[in-house]
């Protein structure tokens, strides 16, 4: 098949190592944060927070932040150009909820006396919150659609990404908890260029089962 987004994918793969010389580009920087902002979310939610690792100083936080586990993706902390924390609120409340709604207006998707009639959508958050107001379940899942689009976008730039589950969420909370502010990172996505010489990923085959296997058309 020949098309752009499909050379994208067959293109795309999950680097092992990276060229710590190399760096991505402000303007394409630019393009990957717009395109991580614009990523849809139930009911527009939005209850993330996305912390940009760029500096020296925040690669070696990150770098702090595998001392306890999952060291086998310390490596990225300092050699990739930039690394994403995709953090989620677990405790998605009413007011998260007023600030979208207050940005819908600003914007012109809502008008101002239709404000109150706009929270009839967070009945589907009550729909997914525990007696203890715990959503992080569901708001974990919204990270999860930022973390593939932003894979797409920078494949879509010839830049090559690591997602990576393997992160200590609690040293990350310690670590940057300014920038987390009580949100909860369990996933993170290194970006960068990678090494052609050690990142052996990169010469292997892409490997996918067969579409009949997973795709039904009925």
């Amino acid at each position: 098949m020949t098309h752009p987004i499909i050379s994208d994918l067959q293109r795309r793969y999950t680097s092992k190592r990276y060229d710590a010389t190399k760096r991505i580009s402000q303007d394409d920087l630019a393009v990957i944060l717009e395109a991580l902002r614009l990523t849809p979310s139930s009911i527009n939610s939005q209850p993330w927070k996305f912390v940009v690792i760029e500096s020296d100083q925040a690669k070696q936080r990150l770098h702090d932040s595998f001392a306890n586990k999952f060291q086998f993706n310390q490596l990225h902390a300092k050699a990739a150009s930039h690394t994403i924390l995709f953090a989620f609120n677990p405790r998605y409340k009413r007011e998260d909820y007023e600030k979208v709604i207050e940005a819908d207006i600003a914007n012109g998707r809502t008008k101002a006396e239709n404000k109150e009639s706009a929270f009839g959508a967070f009945a589907f958050v009550d729909l997914n919150t525990d007696e203890q107001g715990n959503n992080a379940q569901w708001t974990k899942s919204q990270t999860y659609i930022a973390l593939g689009n932003t894979m797409h976008a920078v494949a879509r730039l010839g830049i090559d990404s690591t997602p990576m589950e393997g992160v200590d969420k609690d040293l990350l909370g310690e670590l940057f908890a300014d920038e987390l502010d009580g949100y909860v990172c369990e996933v993170a996505l290194a970006i960068g260029y990678h090494e052609p010489e050690q990142d052996y990923n990169a010469a292997l085959p892409k490997s996918r089962l067969d579409k009949d296997t997973i795709i039904s058309v009925i």
